[in-house]
């Protein structure tokens, strides 16, 4: 917070949609690619890193100036928009996502980095050269042309209530182009050059190795069903009701199934990386290599607002083939199938990865004031004391003692004093 003559200032401080800078110089024009390519931002010049005004000598001239600075540098043109303030002396420079990318400065395209403004590696340029051309990865001529989709046919005739899988029905499912078998089509071949998945069961310690399944250069959906095995193994057992055994999951298979299905179709097939399932007792890590699409924040795909598809004809098929639900709702799915735990799934999006925790539904020993504190805590929310008592219908006492217990097992933290007191789960 900034104090100037009696006014408070909230200082904003630069993240990836914001940049400062205290001056007009070439550096911006890094940001403007990074922008154009991956999704809207704002630079503000006149700005120090601090986010408080320093003022330009002439905000409306400076207007003019970087004008020109884009329409000479950036190639294609981007679009944006300017706000001089010529109160504060500062200048807003607004830059929207494109279609026509990659968007280059000095030949280079860009993307930010946190707050950072870093230059795209080459995969990362033939991915933004594919969007501008509104071409996806999998949609591309296959270079492997000997493949054979026998997996793939079997899944269909079993799913589709069709005999065969014809060449007219590859045409449909945009598996064979004018040019030949797509990369979609390679992907869920019976062999291919693709990486796969790499599950791990791992002991006390990472150290500790008991069992390991790699699927690599195998159909995508025998990778699925090659993890769903071994998930099976460790945490799925059979207890006895009355006179009938009854099939228990540890962790809700809908949910694993899920993730590894959805990692399958978000990742980036041209990265010689595994999706990674570590497999501990009490949680399932799924992790796909490569970030969000562009264009796709993390908020969309937490909310499961996903409209960029990077494999979208890979997801059709598995789609069509009850892999997954719906387009988009794979978190959804995920977080319904844990509705009635007290652990929930953790979702985390950073660098070049999307990780998916499942925790085990049967790990959490407490009273039944504590079940309920924590159900009420699930999802993510944050809670008063009262609203925590309103929404399980414990009393107050029992609800505190419930708390302290809880806060005493670091299975919740709180927030703020008083008045203003509130609770989360860890």
């Amino acid at each position: 917070m900034v104090r100037n003559e009696g006014v408070v200032h909230m200082v904003v401080r630069e993240s990836p949609t914001v940049e400062y800078k205290e001056s007009v110089t070439p550096t911006f024009l890094k940001t403007v690619s990074a922008y154009a390519n991956y999704g809207t931002g704002k630079i503000e010049f006149g700005v120090d890193d601090d986010g408080v005004a320093v003022g330009l000598a002439d905000p409306v001239a400076e207007c003019l100036r970087i004008e020109n600075m884009i329409n000479d540098s950036l190639d294609p043109a981007p679009r944006y928009s300017l706000e001089p303030d010529e109160k504060h002396g500062t200048v807003i420079l607004t830059v929207y996502e494109g279609q026509d990318k990659p968007y280059r400065s000095e030949g280079k395209a860009y993307r930010r980095n946190d707050s950072a403004t870093v230059e795209v590696d080459r995969f990362e340029y033939g991915r933004l050269t594919l969007e501008g051309s509104n071409v996806t990865f999998d949609a591309l001529t296959s270079a492997r042309q000997d493949l054979s989709i026998h997996t793939l046919e079997h899944k269909c005739v079993e799913h589709l209530g069709i005999s065969e899988l014809t060449p007219d029905i590859m045409r449909t499912l945009r598996l064979l182009g004018k040019d030949g078998y797509t990369n979609a089509a390679a992907i869920l071949a019976d062999k291919n050059d693709f990486p796969g998945i790499d599950c791990v069961r791992f002991g006390d310690t990472e150290d500790v190795i008991l069992d390991r399944e790699a699927a690599t250069n195998v159909s995508a959906i025998e990778q699925v069903d090659r993890a769903v095995a071994m998930f099976a193994r460790y945490y799925r057992y059979e207890r006895i009701e009355g006179m009938e055994r009854v099939q228990t999951d540890r962790i809700p298979l809908e949910a694993f199934r899920e993730a590894v299905a959805n990692a399958l179709v978000h990742r980036t097939w041209d990265v010689r990386a595994n999706v990674q399932i570590a497999l501990y007792d009490d949680r399932v890590v799924v992790t796909s290599p490569g970030s969000l699409p562009a264009g796709l924040t993390t908020e969309q795909y937490l909310y499961g607002q996903i409209s960029v598809l990077r494999n979208p004809i890979v997801a059709e098929a598995f789609l069509k083939l009850d892999y997954i639900e719906k387009f988009g709702t794979g978190i959804a799915r995920i977080r319904r199938a844990y509705r009635d735990s007290i652990n929930q799934p953790i979702f985390d999006v950073r660098g070049g990865m999307v990780a998916v925790t499942l925790p085990v539904t049967d790990a959490f020993e407490g009273s039944e004031e504590e079940v309920q504190v924590l159900k009420a805590l699930s999802g993510g929310r944050i809670m008063s004391r009262s609203e925590i008592e309103k929404q399980t219908g414990l009393s107050r006492m029992r609800t505190l003692a419930a708390l302290e217990s809880l806060l005493e097992r670091n299975a919740i933290v709180r927030q703020g004093t008083g008045r203003a007191t509130k609770y989360e789960r860890s």
